[in-house]
């Protein structure tokens, strides 16, 4: 397996992984699936904001993807970035997502970013451990701010501090 950066010729898969979280799973709060055609246009817009979309891949093909984007839209928060992590079904507990993250984490030290931050479903208890084997801590809950599959869902914060930067740059 290798990690490099997305292409055109993965946006299948990635739509592919993206609607099987949204239809079966809490780890994305949307209700809708997309085309290739809406991955097309977020893979161009993540990377014209200067920001990664990693994939792991094998002889197979893609075998899950990454990024990270604005963590809110103010110039303020410029500095901290939320991650996203999603592995192919077929592909789930053999360590790719973590392959991913670490990928992901270094990208982010090399751009400069300060904080990591993680938004999680707090009952999606194999990525809250995934992000805290990665060095991630908890650092809040928002109970019942969101929906899915007729239930309230509560958001659990994590954040990864990736430099120990006393004070930001000028």
């Amino acid at each position: 397996m290798r990690i490099r950066d997305a292409e055109a010729a993965d946006l299948a898969t990635i739509t592919t992984i993206y609607n099987h979280a949204v239809e079966n799973t809490t780890a994305i709060w949307n209700e809708d699936t997309v085309d290739i055609e809406d991955r097309a246009a977020w893979l161009r817009t993540r990377t014209e904001q200067g920001f990664p979309v990693l994939v792991a891949v094998d002889g197979s093909g893609v075998l899950g993807y990454a990024t990270f984007g604005a963590w809110r839209p103010h110039t303020g928060y410029r500095h901290t970035v939320e991650l996203s992590v999603y592995v192919h079904p077929d592909r789930h507990g053999r360590g790719i997502g973590g392959e991913l993250m670490t990928a992901l984490i270094e990208r982010a030290r090399t751009l400069g970013k300060h904080v990591m931050v993680a938004a999680v479903e707090s009952g999606n208890s194999a990525s809250i451990r995934l992000h805290e084997k990665h060095g991630f801590v908890r650092t809040g809950l928002l109970p019942q701010v969101g929906m899915k599959f007729g239930a309230w869902l509560d958001l659990a914060f994590l954040q990864l501090v990736l430099d120990e930067r006393s004070a930001p740059p000028a």
